[in-house]
């Protein structure tokens, strides 16, 4: 279910392909890739290649290289991500003590459920509960949003000043060898 048919390896040299052939400008390009790899250091799971493209749009960003930017935040870099946004997230906020991944999961779960609840209770006309929601925006969402933000931009930044040059070269060899083939013949 996580691991591609082909390998890992295979999966990032066609993405790499994938994203090399796009027919746009390579600052445009690396544009939209930055706004996928900062997406994917947010809290916002189920909507990274939503976000990925609209971020993409507001900043004159390639939408498909903003989904292919995305695919950073995959089901191994999350863990990482999410250590890192949310511990510093919390020293930022200043919320003592540590989270180990296990709280983190059940804080996750324990929202879910009884966002669902919720969901269900609204449709039967019962009454709702908002205490693991509030826990969970408290402890785990606003230091994982307000974390994610500087590690966020930095790989985003990262990312634009390696995919510009990668894209230039890549344009700049096709047009080469497109010119040692010489111009396609007229059509009739």
């Amino acid at each position: 279910m996580v691991y591609p048919r082909g390998g890992w390896s295979r999966a990032a040299r066609y993405t790499l392909y994938r994203l090399r052939r796009l027919p746009d400008q390579p600052q445009r390009i690396a544009r939209g890739v930055a706004a996928g790899v900062f997406i994917s250091f947010t809290p916002l799971f189920g909507i990274h290649l939503f976000g990925s493209m609209a971020l993409a749009w507001i900043i004159g960003g390639n939408m498909l290289a903003a989904v292919i930017g995305s695919l950073i935040g995959n089901p191994l870099t999350f863990p990482f991500i999410a250590a890192l946004s949310l511990g510093l997230g919390r020293l930022m906020l200043g919320i003592e003590g540590h989270l180990g991944p296990v709280a983190i999961l059940d804080s996750f779960a324990a929202a879910g459920s009884q966002l669902l609840r919720n969901m269900l209770a609204l449709l039967h006309g019962q009454h709702s509960e908002w205490d693991r929601l509030e826990a969970f925006s408290r402890d785990i969402l606003l230091p994982y949003l307000v974390g994610g933000l500087l590690p966020g931009l930095a790989a985003a930044l990262a990312f634009y000043f390696v995919t510009v040059p990668l894209v230039q070269a890549y344009h700049a060899r096709r047009a080469e060898r497109l010119a040692r083939r010489g111009p396609p013949p007229p059509r009739i």
